[in-house]
Formats: C-alpha cells, structure tokens, sequence
C-alpha cells in the first residue's frame, strides 16, 4: 500500500491522536451550524411571524444547499489541498452566521442559511483527510471519532441553543455560533497539518471532474446502497427533532425551548459509544454492524409515540437512536473508504450529497406532517422511513454474502 507523505524523508504521514482529537474538535463547531435552529424553530417563526410549515423551509433550503455545495466543491479535495479549502470555506461560513444573526426578515435569514449550507465542506473534506492517514485497522476507529465530533457538534447547538433562546433570544444563539467560528478560523491552521504532498493535478476539466462523480457512482453499487441507507437516516434525524421541538414547546405539552435543549442532552450518549461500536464494526464488519444498528433503531422509534407525551419517558428512545444511528453512518462511510484512496472523495461526494437530500426531505416532511398530523403523523412518517433503513442493510449484507461465497 501507498501511504501518503509529508516529511522530507518520506516517512508515512499518519495522523498522531492529538491531530485526531484537534480534528474532531474542528468538525464538532463547524457542523454546528446547521442545527442551532432545531430547539428554537419555534421561536425564530414566531420573531418573523411564520407558521410552523413555513419555518421548516429554511433548515430543507440548508440542507439542499449543502447537498449542491458538496456535489460542486468536494471533489477539489481529490486534487487540490484540503487545508486550504477548508481555511475557505470556515471563513464563508463565518460570514453566513453574521447574515443570520444580523438579518431583519425572514427572507434574508433563509438565504444567509442556505449559503452556509453551501459552504458548509468542510466537516466533510476532514474525514477524506485522514482516512489516507490512518492504518487501516485503525479506519473505523478514526471514521467513528470523527462522527462523534459531528454528534458533539450537533449536541452543543441543540443544547446551547435552547438555553440562550431561553434566557436571552434566537438572536443571540447565532451572535454565539458567530463567536465560534471566528475562534475556528484562527484555529483551523493549526489543527490540520500542512499538506507538503506532491500535489495530483486535475488531468480533465472541472466539467469532467463533476461528472466522474456520477460515472463513479454508477460503477459502485454499495455506494448507492449505501447512500440511499443514510439518506433516509438523515431524514429520520431531521424530521425527529425538527418535530420533537415544535410538539414539546406546543400547547399541549407547554415545555420551554431550554428543556428541548436539555432533551438533546441525551445524544451525549453517541459521543462516548460511537468511537466503540466503530472499534466493534472494525472486528465484525461493516455491513452486518450496520443491519444491526439499524434493527435497533427501528426498537427505537417504535416507542416514539406511546413514551412521546412527557420528558423522561422519550428519553428511552432517544437513548435507543442515538445509540445506533451515528453507527449507521459510520459503517456506510468505512464501506466507502475502503476503496481507492484516489475516488474516495468523490464517492464520498455521492454518498453525502445524498444523505442532505435526504435531510432536506425530513425536514421538509417533518415541520409539514407535524403540522397535518401532529406528533402521531411524525411518529408514523419515522416509522415508515426506519422499515426502509432496515429492509436495505439486511439487502446489502445478504448481497454481500452472496458475492463472497
């Protein structure tokens, strides 16, 4: 095996823990963004007096945008240096974050939310990065710690959105997401080592690099299993709390935007298990790990209604889900990393440009089927989407199977 380089010697250019660790780090503040608005979707509708359906229009726009942005920029990873594209694009995302925090109608702040999603790469240039700098035994394990900084990202929005909304307004949570990407785009430099690799020049136009994807992702067909797999787990993950938000801060049930905050508390859980169940996916594989979580999770999301009218019974199924689901994703991305180092980028381009959308299908579903069918409509839309999860894993292993005897 071919192992990349950076040293004048050429010794092999493995990540240390520190850098492991710094990186997490890094994808945990910049996959923040997209998710301080979950706790308090509620109350950014009210500050500019749209509905509930209305609302859910910005985190779909984020999400689809996110979706384009990988699709046109992430392949540059496969030529060019990740380093300085992602100095690039955590600039542009600091800038959205003023846009959001500054805007004074509901029009600006959807586009200044769609163009974050746009430039929101680099969470995904990072793990490219160092799948060709880790042993490959040790692949699960850095894909897994990785995915967990994205769960610690995802925590500290959800938590620290709803306590601010609480004490102080919406406004404020972007005024502090703002704070911390400024603080990442000084660190970004020393977080990420500087690339001294001989640099792959692009051998056809940018045209034609775009269209690799698609040609690559013909010629793989667990890349689309894969894809489509997390693309409705995304869904169930957006759709759950966009509508976990909306039902706890309702009439009916009358909770504050800080208890939704304090309810996502509970996906701490995946930042300690992950990294494990990425060690156990390493011994047992990747696809039977994967059938697994997913059983699992569909447990979860069975309980969701009947345990979904007060705070401490949903907390046994969101332990459940957010104990499997970030495996799910983890084990769909060791799949796609075991391939050649040099499609990596591009498959993994496919792969997420697929799971945003279908982010955005969650989220757009999710806000409008509560808003139809309240939390018995969302809890039966999940439940749909987790049989669809579970009915391909157990088709990819079984295929798998087949192609090994």
């Amino acid at each position: 095996m071919n192992l990349p380089t950076d040293q004048p010697g050429g010794a092999a250019a493995y990540l240390s823990r520190g850098q492991e660790y710094a990186l997490a780090v890094t994808v945990a503040v910049v996959t923040a963004n997209a998710y301080y608005i979950h706790p308090i979707i509620g109350e950014v509708a009210r500050g500019f007096g749209v509905g509930e359906a209305q609302i859910g229009i910005v985190p779909a726009l984020n999400q689809l945008a996110l979706a384009l942005g990988i699709l046109l920029l992430l392949p540059l990873g496969d030529f060019y240096s990740n380093r300085r594209l992602c100095l690039l694009f955590v600039v542009g995302q600091t800038l959205c974050m003023l846009g959001m925090a500054m805007a004074k109608d509901f029009a600006l702040f959807t586009l200044a939310s769609t163009l974050l999603g746009f430039v929101t790469i680099a969470p995904y240039l990072i793990p490219a990065f160092a799948s060709k700098r880790v042993a490959p035994e040790r692949l699960g394990q850095v894909t897994a710690l990785l995915t967990a900084g994205v769960i610690f990202g995802i925590l500290v929005a959800r938590l620290s959105a709803g306590v601010i909304a609480e004490h102080a307004d919406w406004r404020a949570v972007y005024w502090f997401a703002f704070a911390l990407m400024g603080g990442v785009a000084v660190f970004l430099p020393f977080a990420m080592r500087s690339e001294n690799l001989p640099r792959k020049q692009p051998q056809a136009s940018y045209g034609a690099l775009i269209r690799s994807v698609f040609a690559l992702a013909a010629q793989h067909p667990e890349m689309r299993i894969s894809a489509t797999i997390q693309g409705l787990n995304f869904a169930i993950f957006t759709a759950s709390w966009l509508a976990l938000a909306l039902h706890l801060t309702s009439p009916e049930m009358g909770y504050g935007t800080d208890s939704v905050g304090y309810l996502a508390g509970i996906a701490a859980i995946s930042i300690f298990s992950t990294p494990r169940l990425g060690r156990w996916a390493d011994k047992v594989g990747a696809r039977r790990a994967r059938l697994t979580a997913a059983v699992v999770q569909l447990a979860g999301i069975a309980l969701f209604y009947p345990l979904g009218f007060g705070i401490l019974p949903l907390v046994v199924p969101l332990l459940l889900v957010n104990l499997v689901g970030p495996t799910i994703d983890v084990t769909g991305r060791m799949i796609l990393f075991a391939l050649a180092p040099e499609i990596r980028t591009r498959l993994i381009t496919s792969y997420i440009v697929v799971m945003f959308i279908g982010g955005a299908i969650g989220s757009a579903l999710g806000t409008a089927v509560y808003d139809w069918g309240g939390w018995a409509g969302t809890c039966a839309l999940m439940l749909i989407m987790s049989l669809g999860v579970v009915s391909l894993a157990f088709h990819a292993e079984r295929r798998w199977r087949k192609a090994a005897l």
